[in-house]
């Protein structure tokens, strides 16, 4: 039998990854199982135990091949014919950060519990962010294999 988390037993800390030349879906796998608490030998998937996530440089963030032109994001507004259609190029230009929080939002659980977990997502463009007195962990993409901070 396996025993549940309470929630007076959730602790949280916090991660920093810097976004300088990272491709954006796997940047997003790695920041969602974060988000969720999947690195966490505490993992219940019905509670928000997972940690705090601060990306900066969120400007030089890649795509590969030419998703950056051709990828397509679909929008309805709920009025007869108000599909609207943007790509990744369009939305860099107004937002820079909204392209990965997109593709983090898709990898996590549609929700309540979703929506809750997304929040602790925290995007910066540059190198400067606020949240630097809660101390975060630097996580390093090109080294995450041999820390084992984000397990398969």
């Amino acid at each position: 039998m396996s025993k549940f988390l309470k929630k007076d037993q959730i602790t949280s800390s916090w991660y920093e990854i810097d976004a300088k030349n990272a491709v954006v879906g796997r940047l997003a796998t790695v920041i969602s199982k974060i988000i969720r608490g999947k690195n966490k030998t505490t993992y219940t998937p019905h509670m928000d135990d997972g940690d705090f996530v601060v990306v900066k440089n969120i400007e030089q963030i890649k795509f590969t091949g030419k998703k950056f032109q051709n990828k397509k994001y679909y929008k309805h507004t709920g009025y007869p014919g108000g599909i609207k259609e943007s790509t990744p190029e369009k939305l860099y230009e107004k937002k820079p950060g909204e392209v990965l929080k997109l593709a983090v939002k898709r990898m996590l659980p549609g929700g309540v519990l979703g929506k809750k977990q997304l929040t602790k997502l925290k995007i910066y463009s540059g190198n400067e962010h606020p949240h630097s007195s809660q101390n975060p962990k630097t996580i390093e993409l090109s080294e995450l294999n041999k820390k084992n901070i984000v397990r398969n």
